[in-house]
């Protein structure tokens, strides 16, 4: 009895409303100005209350937040859910902790993060009155943190500590440095340590890291180099192959950078679905039979392709690259470039030890381009179906004037791709 009783008793009370564990809400909105002047680095936080669990908070018999007894609790929620999670650096090094200079509980209906100067003027004006009827998760948390630097011109960081508050937390950054253009970041996911103003070499590091990782863990990717070297495993030809599809990714990847890609929703699935098409050809080229000639023009063709779906990444990272766009679109193409010669030195001997004791070279051949086939089939007709989940695109006067541009664009490449021809063909011999 006494058992049945506790057991009643425990179920009893896991099905209070309040008495359980705070959930993590599902997506949270973070907003966030970091300025230096002279030797404060004022930091400027909103937050969602609800973000902040488990903290203690004065509220009244209708379960609003008592204003006037809330700032030990707002303090509180400041510093163990955000400046203890947050590290900002000056020239490499962290700075100390943070002092609390203000905070406040607004309503979510306030605006004043639009600019710095509302922001700023409202974390620091008299608190709400307590007739304000605000409940602690439906309010926001504006706080604001002041840092002692060396100078305001130093080169500052940030590692954005904001994943906890949430299952998917966005970060509206912005970055006001004296005599200088404001930067802006959107940050979704934990990016490590943000330069919030790089050097060119910060910058290109960054570039060349996101390249190599993006290669190796792009199975399409992978699986269009596999296509590649499985026929041709000697040095001349796979330096045709792949200078090629460097060449032509390199092309569209630096395009679109500068916003000369469609910018349409139905872009993305269309190239995701083209990629997947790329690699059913060259499996199926493979298993009928492949020349050099036809295929270092497909690989370039593809290449083309297969660089807007390298720059759909980038949107977002570019975003870190400061004024060194160009220098990052390079480092990062040197990164893929990294990522491929490393995939090449791995499977070159493994295809050739597979070969050579396993099974017979145009048996294995074939059969490991059926298994890739197999697989860039069912992927071509899941991402079919995405796209045609759009509506065709309106051809206006804008459509058409862009789809001119890239028909010129399609006749000088063409052009080039004759003239190389060529070249391949008396550097290989085949010419007569």
């Amino acid at each position: 009895m006494r058992i049945r009783s506790l057991f009643a008793l425990l179920v009893l009370l896991a099905l209070q409303p309040g008495l359980g564990a705070h959930e993590v809400p599902n997506e949270v909105t973070v907003l966030a100005y970091l300025k230096p002047e002279g030797q404060v680095l004022r930091f400027l936080i909103r937050a969602p209350l609800v973000s902040m669990r488990d903290i203690s908070v004065p509220v009244s018999a209708d379960n609003y937040l008592v204003l006037s007894q809330a700032d030990a609790a707002l303090t509180d929620a400041a510093t163990l859910w955000i400046s203890d999670f947050v590290k900002i650096y000056e020239h490499g090094q962290a700075l100390p902790p943070p002092a609390v200079r203000a905070v406040r509980a607004e309503l979510p209906s306030n605006r004043a993060f639009s600019s710095y100067e509302s922001a700023l003027a409202t974390v620091q004006s008299p608190r709400l009155p307590d007739s304000t009827q605000l409940v602690w998760e439906q309010g926001m948390l504006d706080v604001l943190f002041e840092y002692p630097i060396q100078s305001d011109r130093s080169q500052f960081a940030i590692a954005p500590g904001f994943t906890r508050l949430g299952l998917q937390v966005n970060v509206g950054l912005r970055f006001l440095a004296p005599d200088a253009p404001e930067r802006v970041f959107d940050v979704h996911a934990d990016v490590g340590i943000v330069e919030l103003d790089p050097r060119w070499y910060q910058a290109a590091w960054l570039f060349v890291k996101e390249g190599y990782w993006h290669i190796l863990d792009g199975t399409d990717h992978l699986l269009f180099l596999l296509c590649l070297v499985i026929p041709f495993r000697r040095l001349r030809p796979l330096l045709v192959i792949v200078t090629a599809f460097t060449v032509a990714h390199s092309v569209t990847l630096i395009a679109s950078a500068y916003d000369l890609a469609p910018d349409s929703l139905w872009f993305p699935p269309l190239v995701e679905t083209v990629i997947a098409a790329s690699i059913l050809y060259m499996a199926l080229e493979n298993i009928v039979g492949a020349g050099l000639q036809r295929r270092w023009i497909m690989t370039f063709a593809f290449g083309l392709v297969h660089g807007f779906g390298f720059s759909f990444l980038l949107r977002e990272r570019l975003q870190f690259a400061g004024d060194h766009l160009l220098s990052s679109l390079l480092a990062f193409n040197v990164g893929v470039e990294a990522g491929q010669l490393l995939v090449l030195v791995v499977l070159i001997p493994a295809l050739g030890w597979l070969f050579t004791r396993v099974v017979a070279e145009r048996m294995g051949v074939i059969l490991l381009s059926a298994i890739v086939a197999h697989t860039a089939w069912h992927w071509m007709a899941e991402r079919w179906n995405i796209l045609a989940g759009f509506p065709w695109p309106v051809m206006d006067a804008t459509a058409w004037a862009a789809l001119m541009r890239w028909m010129m664009a399609a006749v000088v490449i063409s052009g080039l791709l004759w003239w190389a021809s060529g070249v391949v063909r008396r550097w290989e011999g085949l010419e007569e």
